[in-house]
């Protein structure tokens, strides 16, 4: 790929926090002794306690200045970010593991950002009078195909959840052709206490609106409105909303970005909609979550109208590796975190950027210092440690996917993903979120290190969000890495109980996803630091331990035997 090139006034920039970087002392954040982790050489214990949290913040300082707006995929501050991370890399020590001896891996995208004012949405009726819709406040949309125009005049098929899902004996399509036409889906999957069925509480993947949309294009639909709850998607509208008004990327080429109307709908439009059907929509949506289903087709009709300003671009995963002592190929292990956010929004008044410093300068900052730990360790790690900054996460997991369709090394030989993404700054964790890692074998040492630290392992604290399918790690987990995220849990040192938890429901609240996630002077980055440490040290571990399998039965057994066959 091409280099990314900056202004000399950026290129000051990167070399003057480069060089703070390295003059900094380390930080006193200190370590806990370690002595049950009979793996971990003393040498690399070192290297863990060595991991500063005041190189974490100033990492998380930079990437989300407002010199960098907000880190937009293909936009100057994305590229800056990527070659940011790439200069740290290369002063951490760690070697190019990109195309062509660089960092960077070149990853294709397509960019739409749907024009409001020409793009319009009425539900037509059989009978009675059209319903139009306000674009922002009643619904949102995408066109996946990257055509600059779409005109839709196509009927309203209610297909419940929109799940094919063989395994629990569950298909929203049975008997009905969608071909062509508008699916009215809504958001996760049929309520159930039943760990047997959809994992009871728990959300799978059938419950991803990702998933909505590539179960639609694969029917041959034309278009999907996901009726959106607050208290099944876990977020408000508003986070829906913001997502969808900058720029959508998709990867070029991909077979199951075909829906001209990718949409989302307010719980109150729905109902507007299921009325002018002669239906009520609660009765609907509860017959939809019994077996027993059919797909009814509505006597309503979309007429959509939707212009879109599109562009082809490049952006770039950053990948960096440090070199293991054995040579064989196999048992290695990969650290992810995504750099980019969401950019800048015209359209907004007052502050226009999203500089995402907790989702997710504090990721790259982790990742960055885990780097630094691994190529400054006195003993190299057992085997090959790599690790990936990916872009346009908040695009759908778009790096990522990339990612696992070209991997650094192949699919077989990565043993484990640790990602970290959204850590918030908030002082010392004496609880971690290590959700997914139950799904694989590597869990016996997951809840040894912790002890080690004396972390408490909490559960997910709301199964049904799906949290393990909003990040990177998951994207890795479909091409059968075993993979899992590390975030810290709501208990912290001095503070109580409760303290952590509402702390994390006022940054959802208040700075999720909007222009306030700033960077602020009073961030605590010791949470950051110590998960850092405790990540480093499930990976040295991973390096050297049986090869980490999924759990029999897992739902990504399957893609991990398939990767190992020869």
């Amino acid at each position: 790929m091409k280099t990314f090139l900056c202004p000399a006034l950026l290129l000051t920039a990167l070399l003057a926090v480069s060089l703070a970087l390295r003059a900094q002392e380390p930080a006193s954040l200190g370590m806990p002794e370690v002595p049950a982790l009979a793996r971990v050489p003393p040498a690399a214990r070192q290297a863990a306690a060595s991991i500063d949290p005041e190189k974490i913040r100033a990492h998380v300082r930079f990437l989300a200045s407002d010199l960098l707006e907000g880190r937009g995929p293909g936009t100057r501050g994305g590229q800056l970010a990527a070659e940011y991370i790439a200069t740290q890399f290369a002063l951490a020590g760690a070697r190019p593991a990109g195309e062509n001896g660089t960092y960077f891996q070149t990853v294709p995208l397509i960019a739409v950002h749907t024009d409001v004012d020409k793009t319009s949405f009425t539900f037509v009726p059989a009978s009675g009078a059209p319903i139009e819709l306000k674009y922002g406040k009643d619904y949102v949309t995408k066109d996946e195909t990257g055509e600059p125009s779409a005109s839709i005049d196509a009927p309203i098929v209610f297909v419940g959840y929109g799940i094919d899902a063989p395994e629990y004996q569950w298909n929203d399509f049975a008997g009905v052709d969608v071909k062509g036409k508008i699916l009215l889906v809504i958001v996760n999957e049929p309520p159930s206490s039943d760990e047997h069925f959809f994992q009871g509480k728990a959300l799978t993947y059938y419950g991803r609106w990702t998933y909505k949309y590539e179960e639609a294009a694969r029917k041959g639909a034309v278009g999907v409105l996901i009726i959106h709850r607050t208290d099944l998607a876990s977020y408000g509208w508003d986070v829906v909303r913001n997502s969808q008004s900058t720029e959508k990327s998709y990867l070029r080429n991909d077979p199951l970005s075909t829906l001209q109307a990718a949409s989302w709908i307010q719980l109150d439009v729905a109902r507007k909609l299921f009325a002018a059907a002669g239906t009520d929509a609660d009765q609907m949506i509860e017959a939809a979550g019994k077996r027993g289903f059919k797909a009814v087709e509505l006597p309503v009709r979309l007429k959509a109208q939707i212009t879109s300003q599109v562009r082809k671009y490049d952006s770039a995963n950053v990948i960096a590796m440090v070199v293991g002592a054995e040579d064989s190929p196999g048992g290695n292990v990969i650290y992810t975190a995504h750099y980019d956010h969401l950019g800048i929004d015209p359209a907004l008044s007052g502050d226009k950027i999203y500089n995402g410093a907790a989702d997710n300068a504090t990721g790259c900052g982790i990742l960055l210092e885990i780097a630094r730990a691994y190529a400054s360790s006195k003993v190299p790690p057992p085997r090959g440690v790599y690790f990936a900054s990916v872009t346009a996460e908040e695009q759908g997991l778009l790096g990522s996917e990339f990612l696992g369709m070209h991997p650094p090394a192949p699919i077989r030989d990565l043993d484990l993903d640790l990602n970290f993404d959204e850590l918030l700054p908030i002082g010392l964790p004496t609880s971690v979120d290590v959700s997914g890692s139950e799904r694989t074998s590597f869990y016996p040492l997951v809840e040894k290190t912790a002890a080690a630290f004396d972390l408490q392992i909490q559960p997910d604290a709301a199964p049904m969000a799906g949290h393990y399918y909003r990040s990177d790690h998951f994207s890795l987990a479909r091409f059968g890495i075993p993979a899992f995220s590390v975030n810290e849990g709501t208990l912290f040192a001095d503070h109580p109980a409760e303290w952590g938890k509402q702390q994390k429901e006022e940054y959802d609240a208040q700075r999720y996803h909007r222009p306030a996630d700033e960077y602020r002077a009073d961030m605590d980055f010791r949470a950051d630091a110590r998960l850092a440490q405790f990540g480093f040290l499930l990976g040295w571990q991973a390096l050297s331990s049986a090869p980490v399998t999924w759990r029999p039965g897992d739902e990504f057994e399957a893609a991990r035997k398939k990767s190992m066959a020869p």
